[in-house]
């Protein structure tokens, strides 16, 4: 044995193992191995029982322990003899067992008599119970390993929260058969005794004992508990202020346990009630923030009995009055509980459950669903350590808000439950939070945030006519809503939420003209465009565009202030580092829908022609300057794809195609001609990029899609620059250039018709060479410019 200690402490993390070498270690290990494995059994029976009764040393009991646990799990251990002595033993080591001895010795001890029970009891041992259950006065070592034991076997065999096989359940069945038949009740005398005795004594041991009770109480006779003499001091261990936390804890759970036992409806209902009666004050806000695991297992089991018993019944509405009794409380634990004692899951669970319900709510439940939403209000607010974060959106603020994000999904749930239910409540609440918000110069970012999102929440139940009309408290919220100015406003969250709230309810303004001024302050001011966040100004300018598009007629008398508002952000757009790559955005959301509502704007019929000549010389002419200027410097100082020049020339581009988003061809080329001819002095100046870079493949993707938009709206008198733009388009036209050429040539096609004939038959040779070039390549097997696609579209386009 001498020659296995020294091995077991090297191969261990022991003191001597620390001063070891790596292959001595190893070499220690191997030794180890070969002693557990290859000694016959008998002699690796006897050398762990040498080692755990003369040894020292924790590690040596320890490697004795699971030696033998493990040659007992394969079956290696197997002779009567043997697994007599063995027994022996263990029950000997158990009985004498010191609370102040290792915990994990504890455990390994306690894991190794499990699995002998579930080998031997009752049929070759019926006792092992009789044998462990401590007599009193009570040792804190013996009720502690005792307790230890119970909870191995629960972990190990007894709990249905783990998968079992046939055999593990087999095995379950039958401990469970003979512990209620031989000695569950004496067990329960002893769980009453420690934890009556051993409360002040050793409360750490009694804590243990308790623990070991909620875990059968599942599948004893609930009434060894849940009787007059246990329910009271588990109460009294739970509420009282002396006692220490584990302990307290553990009481609760035994209660917990108690209220979840599966049984038949009307007599839960019974159990429930002498739960109720067995503690004044049960359903107070004090009882959930102390017990809130108990406090949400009664209210989901008195739901759940409501539920199959109905109003009608009595214990139906016996159920019912007891929930309602105890809901203080859980909205106290549902407000103030971390996941580590309540499952925000089940808390939400429960409370959807008690809404669903609710079909006309009486006045004392319209106020507990005011706290219901207050339970949202909190739950779906942002944590404040995450602020800055949230507020420059780096990678933590991103994964706090995608976390949030998936978190608010059954909240919102939730929310609008309550809302179709009770849409006057909801809509008070909405209203207290928001006044709250307007009037606290110590309103959080947080609570600002979430009154928003809930604000905005609301906006997606009540239907287009209501809030066109302004039903209930709308017709005061949304004016609330509109002239809002947050102390917190310049936060990313709070302002991003704003803007989405607002245009949720933009219907109202519709309706109700007077209000235009403050809607377009919001779009306008530093709440919106003006604001100094990048990602707050872009999607206040995608937003700001989508109202343009609601509200188009009503927003003629404001045009001249609305330029004026947004000339500096105009004029920002194309002057911005867009090589700069914390200014990239995407594509819906690059600040260019701003030049998209200006000219949704302008194209107003209403607006006359000399205003529209007048506003749309403002827009194009300084855009057209400066393609000028900038072509120009690059034919002397050359362009890169990727250059900042280019990059500028794409983004005015995009600028004009945008402007021209609001205008059509009965506009431009009938009513009002003028205006046509300055698109197409525009289209002139654009194409000058195209005959000067036409290798630039950025820009050459930026002028196509201009001339889309030119080919609509100017219509046939386009066609005197197709030529010239159909040659470049072909320099260094590679297979996926060549799908967006098509396109265009389908376009024109199904434009003009016959009228396009003699510039197609001219272009024609040219693009049929291209097409046979790029398809005998085989450059591309698959993908939206793949070789196939070419061949269908050239098809579809050239017969």
């Amino acid at each position: 044995m001498d020659d296995l200690e020294k091995a077991i402490l090297l191969a261990s993390d022991s003191p001597d193992a620390a001063a070891a070498s790596p292959s001595v270690r190893a070499e220690a290990l191997a030794f180890c191995a070969r002693a557990r494995d290859e000694s016959p059994p008998s002699s690796l029976l006897h050398l762990c029982l040498s080692g755990l009764a003369s040894s020292p040393h924790a590690h040596i009991h320890f490697w004795c322990l699971q030696s033998l646990h493990d040659a007992l799990l394969r079956r290696r251990l197997v002779l009567p003899d043997d697994i007599a002595v063995l027994r022996s033993s263990l029950l000997s080591l158990a009985l004498s067992s010191n609370a102040a001895s290792p915990p994990f010795l504890r455990n390994k001890l306690a894991q190794l008599i499990a699995l002998l029970i579930r080998f031997e009891y009752p049929h070759a041992y019926p006792s092992y119970f009789l044998d462990l259950v401590p007599s009193s006065p009570l040792q804190p070592g013996p009720t502690d390993m005792f307790a230890r034991v119970l909870i191995s076997l629960d972990d190990d065999l007894l709990s249905q929260e783990y998968p079992r096989n046939a055999e593990e359940a087999s095995d379950a069945g039958r401990v469970k058969d003979a512990m209620r038949a031989q000695c569950v009740r004496q067990i329960a005398c002893h769980w009453h005794e420690a934890a009556l005795s051993l409360r002040a004594a050793d409360p750490a041991v009694a804590a243990v004992a308790l623990d070991a009770a909620r875990r059968c109480i599942s599948w004893i006779d609930v009434s060894l508990v849940a009787n007059d003499m246990f329910v009271p001091l588990l109460f009294d261990i739970a509420l009282s202020p002396g006692s220490a936390f584990p302990l307290a804890a553990a009481a609760v759970g035994c209660l917990s346990a108690v209220a979840a036992k599966r049984m038949d409806a009307r007599a839960k209902v019974a159990l429930l009630r002498s739960l109720l009666a067995a503690q004044q004050g049960f359903g107070n806000p004090d009882s959930g923030l102390k017990m809130a695991p108990l406090v949400m297992a009664y209210a989901v089991e008195a739901l759940e009995c409501y539920r199959k018993l109905g109003s009608s019944d009595a214990d139906g509405a016996s159920a019912l009055e007891m929930l309602e009794e105890v809901l203080p409380a859980v909205f106290a634990a549902a407000e103030s509980c971390d996941d580590d004692e309540v499952d925000s899951g089940s808390v939400l669970e429960f409370l959807s459950g008690y809404v669903s319900t609710m079909k006309a709510p009486s006045e004392k439940q319209l106020g507990h669903l005011g706290r219901i939403l207050e339970v949202v209000r909190v739950q779906m607010s942002y944590d404040p350590v995450y602020r800055r974060h949230l507020d420059v959106l780096d990678k933590i603020g991103k994964e706090e808000e995608d976390l949030m994000a998936e978190q608010r999904k059954d909240l919102v749930a939730l929310f609008r439950s309550i809302c179709r239910v009770a849409p006057g409540a909801t809509q008070l609440f909405i209203r207290g939070l928001l006044v709250t918000a307007l009037s606290s110069v110590e309103i959080s970012v947080e609570d600002v945030e979430v009154t928003l999102t809930l604000f905005y929440r609301l906006g997606e139940i009540v239907g287009e006519e209501e809030i066109r009309n302004g039903t209930g408290l709308l017709r005061e919220l949304v004016p609330m809503l509109l002239s809002a100015r947050f102390l917190c406003h310049t936060h990313r969250l709070v302002a991003l939420v704003y803007l989405e709230t607002v245009t949720r309810y933009i219907k109202f303004v519709q309706e109700n003209v007077e209000y235009m001024p403050y809607l377009l302050a919001v779009f306008l001011d530093e709440r919106g465009i003006h604001h100094q966040n990048a990602h707050v100004n872009r999607r206040a300018g995608y937003l700001f565009m989508r109202a343009v598009k609601l509200l188009k007629s009503k927003l003629v008398l404001y045009l001249d202030t609305i330029l004026q508002r947004l000339q500096d952000a105009l004029g920002q757009f194309t002057v911005m580092d867009w090589a700069n790559k914390d200014v990239k955005f995407s594509s819906s959301e690059d600040g260019s829908q701003i030049f998209e509502a200006v000219g949704l704007l302008i194209s107003i019929e209403e607006v006359s022609t000399d205003k529209q000549v007048q506003c749309l010389t403002a827009l194009l002419n300084p855009l057209c300057q400066q393609i000028e200027s900038l072509v120009m410097d690059a034919k002397t100082e050359g362009l890169e794809e990727s250059s900042p020049r280019a990059i500028s020339l794409q983004q005015i581009i995009v600028a004009l195609n945008m402007i021209s988003k609001g205008f059509n061809e009965r506009l431009v080329m009938g009513s009002r001609p003028t205006l046509g001819v300055m698109f197409k002095k525009t289209l002139d100046v654009v194409l000058q990029v195209l005959i000067s870079f036409p290798n630039v493949k950025p820009l050459r993707s930026k002028v196509i899609s201009f001339l889309h938009r030119m080919i609509e709206i100017l219509g046939i008198s386009v066609l005197l620059s197709i030529p010239i733009a159909l040659r470049q388009l072909l320099v260094d036209n590679e297979a996926k250039d060549m799908v967006e050429f098509l396109v265009l040539i389908n376009q024109i096609i199904c434009k003009f018709n016959s009228s396009a004939r003699a510039i197609l038959e001219d272009v024609f040779p040219a693009i049929a060479s291209h097409i046979s070039v790029i398809l005998s390549q085989d450059a591309f097997a698959n993908g939206p410019a793949s070789c196939t696609e070419v061949n269908c579209i050239g098809e579809q386009d050239l017969v």
